[in-house]
C-alpha cells in the first residue's frame, strides 16, 4: 500500500498531471465567462434581431398545464433555449481553442524551423573551416599547421591564431 501511494504521489505530482489540472481549471472559469457573454449579449442581439426570445420553450399538447406554476411548467417544457444557449457556449469555445491551437502550433513550427537553421548554420560554419593553405613561397598547397613547408622547406611566416 505504501509503494502505490509512493507510485501515485510520482504521477500527480510530474508536470504534465499539474498542467492538464490547471489547463482543466481555467476551462471552468473560461466556461464561466463564455456562458456569462452568451447570456449577457449574444442571446439579447439575437432576440432583437430574430424577434424570438432563446429562452424560450414548447409546450407539450399532452401535457396539462393548468394549476402549475411556472417552474413546474418548464419542468414539463422542451426548452430549447437553452439548448440553443449551450451550442452558442460551445461554438464559442471551440473557435477560441482552435485559434490558441493553430497559434501555438504557428509558434512552435517557426521555433523548431529557427533552431533548425542556426543548427545548419554552425554546421556549416565548422564545415567551411579551412585545412590547408598556400606557402606563399612556393604556392604549394600544404597543411594549416605547418610550419614549414614540404615542397620548398621555407619556414612559414606566424599567423595570429584568431579567438
Amino acid at each position: 500500500m505504501k509503494k502505490l501511494l509512493t507510485e501515485f504521489k510520482e504521477f500527480a505530482l510530474k508536470g504534465r498531471v499539474v498542467d492538464m489540472a490547471i489547463g482543466v481549471i481555467i476551462g471552468g472559469a473560461f466556461t464561466a465567462i463564455v456562458t456569462s457573454l452568451t447570456d449577457s449579449f449574444i442571446n439579447p442581439l439575437i432576440n432583437s434581431i430574430g424577434g424570438a426570445e432563446v429562452a424560450g420553450a414548447i409546450r407539450l399538447p399532452w401535457v396539462d398545464y393548468t394549476g402549475l406554476d411556472s417552474e413546474a411548467a418548464m419542468a414539463l417544457s422542451l426548452n430549447y433555449g437553452a439548448f440553443v444557449t449551450a451550442v452558442i457556449n460551445f461554438l464559442i469555445v471551440a473557435v477560441i481553442l482552435f485559434i490558441m491551437l493553430k497559434a501555438i502550433t504557428t509558434a512552435t513550427k517557426a521555433a523548431e524551423e529557427a533552431a533548425k537553421k542556426l543548427s545548419k548554420k554552425k554546421e556549416e560554419e565548422e564545415a567551411e573551416a579551412p585545412t590547408t593553405k598556400i606557402c606563399p613561397f612556393c604556392k604549394s598547397e600544404i597543411n594549416i599547421e605547418a610550419v614549414k613547408c614540404p615542397h620548398c622547406t621555407s619556414d612559414q611566416p606566424a599567423e595570429e591564431k584568431k579567438a
